[in-house]
């Protein structure tokens, strides 16, 4: 089926598996180099990863399973429903920082479960996340901050990596300095 009609195939498995708040116009549009799917097609990704599933048998199945370090410390288990109500506190946060539709927050974070709290959240609003990795350098995650022109920086004082402790607050000290962050 989809070597036969490829972008019908799309538009099949896209109204199938996603919620769309206004269905696209036009499947595919090719106009070189540039390409389109789901052309005027509106959705989020926060509602299509979250609230659908919230009436459904998937509402206490597990969404994010997290295994810490060191490994002798607490793993997590948040649920669709629990890493629903996660994102929309963390939404309100962010909206009561200022944030709207349209800015942009930087992400700077370990590999913990709030990175993808973070950046569903700021879907949820419309706002922008710049995902740094979190070994970057304070300067690197600097000229981040000021190319996103990000109003808003999460991130953690510190982590373990490979049985180390990482001071993050140090790197993050630095990468917002001269920048719109407050």
């Amino acid at each position: 089926e989809a070597e036969k009609d490829p972008v019908a195939w799309w538009a099949k498995l896209a109204k199938e598996g996603v919620t769309w708040f206004k269905e696209w116009t036009e499947t595919y549009r090719w106009n070189p180099p540039f390409y389109q799917w789901y052309v005027d097609g509106k959705l989020n990704i926060s509602y299509n990863a979250l609230d659908r599933h919230l009436n459904s048998w998937k509402r206490n199945m597990a969404a994010v399973i997290w295994e810490p370090e060191p490994l002798n410390e607490q793993h997590r288990v948040l649920t669709y429903y629990d890493l629903y109500r996660e994102v929309n506190k963390f939404a309100n946060v962010l909206k009561s920082l200022g944030i709207k539709k349209g800015d942009r927050v930087g992400i700077y974070l370990p590999m913990i479960p709030e990175v993808q709290i973070a950046m569903l959240a700021c879907a949820r609003i419309g706002a922008v996340h710049n995902v740094v990795f979190s070994a970057f350098s304070g300067q690197s995650l600097k000229d981040r901050m000021i190319d996103a022109e990000a109003k808003v920086l999460v991130t953690a004082d510190g982590y373990y990596r490979r049985g180390k402790t990482v001071n993050l607050k140090e790197a993050t000290d630095i990468g917002v300095e001269g920048t719109l962050i407050k």
